[in-house]
């Protein structure tokens, strides 16, 4: 069967009269009718019962009208998407991230994927708190860990990178304090603690919760210290400062761990569950902008370029 068997099918099928088909269709009736004669000839099965007033599929024929037209809606995909990848992508895209990573990482690189693309234009909104992205407009968010309590039918979410929080103190704080050797031995270090995103009276900032290595057993341990903030960019000026030990996204400490003005601190453990993320809500079709934008930076991001395994020299 051709193409235009299918659609002479789904035509008779949805008017219920040759007339009308053939008026769809942009023929003579009697061309329409000798059409579907032959295609049931070829197919050995009558599609149609015929009356002067109304023409009726058959059990056969309600099985092809089915089927055409899942085909013809494929065929009409197919050629949609094809035209899209002739095209130029454009439009504009609305995207919102957490303020640290934004700068430092999202913004380069959405300032390299806009220059392949000039006809796509981008509004990064940089946030602590993830907007209601549905409701307010967003195509997505990058986030730093899977958001929780969201049913995942509800969004799309995808990987763009790994990524751990690790202990670091500056080499000056350790040479004055000593370096802890086990967990337990944090206890009698100060300890830097960031109290982002919550209420702040919440008593949860004081525990940090490791994985050695590749176990997937977690161990807790209560820190404390005279310092803490609402702010990571404040504490982390206070570790560089050598006033105690910080808990830490790689991304957000690659240059002084790059340069020895921190350094890690019982490096066999990290906190593993702050990985990049794509966000988005849920639609059954994506614009091709977004798909483009989304390869992109799993391709910036995927050798993890804030992953330092040693000063430099």
């Amino acid at each position: 069967m051709e193409r235009s068997d299918l659609e002479l099918v789904v035509a008779v099928r949805d008017h219920g009269n040759m007339a009308a088909a053939a008026r769809s269709l942009n023929l003579a009736p009697p061309v329409v009718t000798k059409r579907l004669a032959a295609l049931e000839a070829r197919l050995g099965q009558r599609l149609f019962q015929r009356t002067t007033r109304r023409v009726s599929p058959t059990a056969e024929g309600e099985t092809v009208y089915e089927r055409a037209l899942a085909l013809l809606q494929g065929f009409d995909a197919l050629e949609a998407e094809l035209q899209e990848r002739k095209a130029e992508p454009c439009g504009l895209i609305r995207l919102a991230a957490t303020f640290g990573f934004g700068r430092l990482w999202l913004g380069p690189a959405l300032a390299l994927f806009q220059e392949l693309y000039p006809r796509i234009d981008i509004q990064l909104q940089l946030t602590e708190q993830l907007p209601d992205l549905a409701s307010e407009g967003f195509d997505g968010a990058i986030w730093l860990w899977q958001v929780q309590g969201r049913q995942a039918a509800q969004w799309v979410s995808r990987r763009l990178a790994r990524n751990q929080r690790v202990l670091v103190a500056s080499p000056e704080y350790l040479r004055l304090q000593g370096e802890p050797l086990t967990l337990n031995a944090l206890h009698d270090h100060a300890c830097l603690i960031v109290r982002e995103n919550a209420p702040a009276q919440s008593q949860s900032f004081g525990t940090w919760t490791l994985h050695k290595g590749n176990s997937k057993t977690h161990e807790q341990v209560r820190v404390r210290g005279p310092l803490s903030s609402n702010s990571g960019e404040l504490v982390r000026d206070w570790c560089l400062d050598g006033r105690g030990i910080m808990l830490r996204s790689l991304w957000d400490i690659e240059p002084w761990l790059a340069s020895g003005q921190l350094v890690r601190v019982l490096d066999c453990y990290a906190m593993p569950d702050a990985d990049i993320h794509w966000l988005a809500p849920y639609r059954t079709d994506s614009p091709r902008r977004i798909r483009l934008l989304i390869d992109f930076l799993v391709m910036q991001f995927q050798d993890e370029p804030w992953k330092i395994t040693q000063p430099a020299a």
